[in-house]
Parts: structure tokens; C-alpha cells; sequence
């Protein structure tokens, strides 16, 4: 590969042994990078986020810190060797095709660093800058915010709550940003409104047994059984599988609309706030007055000191000139990473997706298929067939969701891995790898879908991922054995009739997955 293709631009050290806390993670946030708070945890397990080839050590939690992310990136850094391709506190100012594209696929390339400019000539561009950069501020959609007299601002310029002891606070919506601002802000202020249109399906980081909820529902099982039933049967299950732990309608978050519609909110605490009065939901807000706000059920709610608006992040890349539109937070791309009319295929937008699932292993997987498309391993499709499939997905995301900014760009967590492995050869065979390892094969089917599968065969096979996915469940359960308790083992037997059918069956499944 091309040195030029290995160049990697990052505006800060992060990767320093002797830096624990992600640069991200400032007082002022910077404009045009994103933020995070001091107490933000991951919402995706360990085993379902790590890179392929690299599992996240077993010592680690489950669901972890961002310090602890953080550490787990300089790991795989050092481990990779990757340090020398980096340049930090690099500013990319513009990539603009070279005058003979059509014929190299080259691109200019300006950044800046320490106020000085350069230009380089690059062979492959990866924008990799995500979507959770640009605050999303409806300011227009609430009338009278410009008199009223407290304070407000986008969830992006939080950081703690203690400035908001004995305050009273509105954060305006319910998505994972939004519920997780209401929850920390209600153990500091007097009381907390959560103000939502739609309401949202909430649901708990732990599923059955205790394991993370990711590593319980993405299964290729599930996913094939899923396919099975209609959309409405799925909708009902998951619902009344919620409801069962809390009634989502007596706590004043039931959504008109199903499940499947809309991308779920996470939050172990929030029904535990909301039943102690600390945070209280409250429908869309109307206007706001000088010292407060009127909802659209007509209540009001006075002596407010400060808003936070959840409301989301828009993306644009500036950057790009006029290589790509970004309309309505809509943008073109075949398998949501190439730009379909370009002369050649040398522009790829990595993680530019919402996923149900760890956008981490996506994004790995949308990187191995772009350099083997650089290195002109894979063709593409014509332009004409690409946008026929982009126009398909656009579709789809139509009829599933509420339209919302939020749901353009959404895939599924195992189907989308599947679409893409497909194309860059790497999806498991599990008809052959039945025949040739049935222990593996009924963990890589019934167990989680762990990003290890797709190093099991193809280009960039890993001769470890077989062993990684074996003792996935004992790197999820070491964490959490910080104390010795006895065994204790409720011996059943299954009779051996059972057990064939079970393998008939496994083999009948399988063999229908193809």
C-alpha cells in the first residue's frame, strides 16, 4: 500500500502513555470537535465493540469509561505498531481531486499545523470525522427562548453537575444523551423536567443472567428467528419483554409509535429517577416565558434556571468542497461509505452511521472493504446500480422510522456486518463450518455475533479469532468475580433424543441460513 494511504491526521496526542483522560474531555468545548463529560460510560459491551483482532483484556468491564476506551486505543496503537503514521494537532483544511482524477484518483490535501499550511498529494481519502460533531440547535422550533432569562445550551457543552445544585433544569429530549444528562443532573438539582415529543422505548444495559443486553439480543439466531415472524410480532415481544420491567405508558414515556421505529433509548436509571420524583417526563415544550416554560398539555413550569437541549447532531464536511451534499443530514453513499459518481473510487467515509450495536466494529469492517477497493482488490458497481441501492435504503429507513435527523443513516448491527463482509469476503461460512467444527459453530450461531467472526476466513484472517470467540463469555464474566462465592450447580440431564433432535435441528437451521 502506498505510504500516502497511511497517512492519519488526529488534532490532539490521545494516544501518549502518559495521558488517562480523552482529550475530548475539556471545560470549553472545542467548535467543530466533539465532547464528552467527566461520568460518560459506554452503552455497548466490551466483547461486541473491540476490533477484530485485538480483544478488549478480560480485567476490563463490561461496559466501560471512557478513560478505559481510551486505554484500550493507545493498546491497540502500540500493539499494531501504528504511532508512526500518525500526525496529531493537524488541522485537514481542504481535499480537492487533483486535475487528473479521472485518470489517478489522487487528491490535494492542505492541513495545518502550529498556524503553518502544507500540501500533499494522497492516493485514498478516509473521512472519518463521524456525526457527532456538529450541535443540532432547533432554537426556531421553541418560541420565546431568545427572552427567557436563564440558561441554556446544547447537551454538547455539559459537563458536570454540581454548578446545578438546588437548581431547577429542562433537558429537552429523550435520547441516550438526553436521559443520561436528566438522570446525573436529578442527584444535583432540586428537580429535573425531561421534555420529550415523542416519548421512547427505554432499554437496560443488563439482560438475562446479568450479561450485557448487546451480547444477549445480537445473535445470528435471533436475527434468523426474527425474519421469521412479521414486524408486528417482533414489535410485541420486545415491547411487552420492556413493559415487563416497567409499565412505559405509567411513566409517561410510551411512544405512538413501535419499537422498531425509532432508535432506542439506554438507561439503566431513568425509571429509577422518575418513580423517586427527581425527574419528572413532561410532553413537548410550547414557549418558553422569562422565567420559564408552557408545555403543549398547557401546564407551565416556573423559576427555571437552565436548559439543556439533547437534540441531537447535524454533519457536514466543509472540507470536501463540493465532492459531496449533505441535504437535510441526507448524504449519498453506496453502503453508507463510497460517494457513487466519483471517477474512481478513491473516497470513502468511514463511521458516518447509527447503528442498533457497537459502531466500532462497523467502522473496522468498512475500513478493510475501503482499502481493498483502493487497492483496486474489489470493483464497485455502476453508478446507476449503486444508486439504486442507495434509493432502496432510503426507502427502507422510510417506511421503518419516525422521521426524525436522526434516522438517516441508521443500519442493523449483524445485517449490515453481513452486507459488508459479503463484498470484502471475510462473512463466516457456517454451512462449512459446521461440517468441519460444530463447537465453533454453535457459539458463532447461538452466542453473540462478536466482531471475531469476521477474521475466521477471507483477507485479513486471524489465526486467534476461533480462540477469541471460544472464551468470549469467560472475558464477560471475569470482571465481575471480584468476589469468591461457592459453586453451586443444579445438575439436569437432557435425554439423548433430545440432543439429536437439537443437532438435526441446529443443522436444518443452518443449512435454510444459506
Amino acid at each position: 500500500m502506498p505510504p500516502s494511504l497511511l497517512q492519519l491526521y488526529f488534532p490532539e496526542s490521545i494516544f501518549k502513555s502518559n495521558v488517562h483522560v480523552l482529550p475530548l474531555l475539556q471545560e470549553n468545548p472545542e467548535e467543530g470537535r466533539a465532547s464528552i463529560y467527566k461520568s460518560v460510560i459506554i452503552n455497548t459491551s466490551k466483547e461486541m465493540m473491540c476490533f477484530s483482532d485485538f480483544p478488549i483484556p478480560d480485567d476490563f468491564p463490561n461496559y466501560m469509561h471512557h478513560s478505559k476506551i481510551m486505554d484500550y486505543f493507545r493498546m491497540y496503537a502500540k500493539h499494531f505498531d501504528l504511532l508512526k503514521y500518525i500526525r496529531f494537532k493537524t488541522t485537514v483544511v481542504s481535499v480537492t481531486k487533483r486535475p487528473d482524477f479521472s485518470s489517478t484518483g489522487q487528491w490535494d490535501v492542505v492541513t495545518e499545523s502550529e498556524g503553518k499550511q502544507e500540501s500533499a498529494v494522497f492516493d485514498g481519502i478516509m473521512v472519518c470525522s463521524g456525526h457527532h460533531t456538529n450541535a443540532h440547535l432547533p432554537l426556531d422550533s421553541f418560541p420565546g427562548i431568545e427572552k427567557f432569562k436563564g440558561r441554556y445550551a446544547h447537551s454538547r457543552d455539559y459537563k458536570n453537575p454540581q454548578e446545578f445544585s438546588g437548581k431547577r433544569v429542562i433537558v429537552i429530549g429523550i435520547g441516550n444523551s438526553g436521559g443520561d444528562l436528566a438522570v446525573e443532573l436529578s442527584h444535583e438539582a432540586d428537580q429535573v423536567f425531561l421534555s420529550t415529543r415523542r416519548g421512547a422505548w427505554v432499554l437496560n444495559r443488563i439482560a438475562e443472567e446479568g450479561y450485557p443486553v448487546d451480547i444477549v439480543l445480537s445473535t445470528r439466531f435471533k436475527t434468523f428467528f426474527k425474519k421469521m415472524l412479521t414486524t408486528s410480532m417482533v414489535n410485541q415481544w420486545a415491547e411487552n419483554r420492556l413493559n415487563a420491567r416497567f409499565n412505559h405508558a405509567h411513566y409517561g414515556l410510551r411512544p405512538q409509535h413501535r419499537i422498531m421505529s425509532q432508535h432506542p433509548t439506554i438507561n439503566d436509571d431513568l425509571p429509577n429517577r422518575i418513580i423517586s420524583g427527581k425527574v419528572l417526563v413532561k410532553p413537548n415544550i410550547r414557549e418558553f416565558t422569562e422565567t420559564g416554560a408552557i408545555f403543549e398539555d398547557g401546564t407551565k413550569e416556573e423559576n427555571i434556571d437552565a436548559v439543556f437541549f439533547a437534540t441531537g447532531y447535524s454533519f457536514s464536511f466543509p472540507f470536501l468542497q463540493d465532492c459531496v451534499k449533505v441535504v437535510e443530514n441526507q448524504i449519498s453513499l453506496y453502503k453508507f461509505i463510497f460517494p457513487p459518481h466519483l471517477e474512481k473510487p478513491t473516497l470513502a467515509f468511514i463511521g458516518l452511521i447509527q447503528p442498533l450495536g457497537a459502531i466500532m466494529p462497523l467502522s473496522e469492517l468498512q475500513s478493510r472493504l475501503a482499502t481493498q477497493v483502493f487497492k483496486g482488490l474489489i470493483r464497485l458497481p455502476t453508478a446507476s446500480d449503486m444508486m439504486a441501492d442507495i434509493t432502496q435504503k432510503k426507502d427502507e429507513m422510510a417506511r421503518r422510522y419516525v422521521k426524525s435527523p436522526r434516522h438517516t443513516i441508521q443500519v442493523d448491527y449483524i445485517e449490515y456486518m453481513d452486507e459488508l463482509a459479503c463484498l470484502a469476503g471475510v462473512k463466516p461460512n457456517l454451512l462449512s463450518l459446521f461440517l468441519m467444527d460444530p463447537k465453533l459453530t454453535k457459539e458463532v450461531f447461538f452466542g453473540p455475533c462478536t466482531p471475531y467472526q469476521y477474521r475466521l476466513r477471507g483477507p485479513g484472517k486471524w489465526d486467534g479469532a476461533r480462540k477469541a470467540i471460544l472464551t468470549q463469555r469467560e472475558r464477560i464474566i471475569k470482571p465481575l468475580k471480584t468476589r469468591a462465592v461457592g459453586d453451586y450447580t443444579h445438575h439436569t440431564s437432557m435425554p439423548y433424543l433430545i440432543k439429536i433432535v437439537g443437532i438435526v435441528a441446529l443443522f436444518a437451521i443452518i443449512f435454510a441460513y444459506f
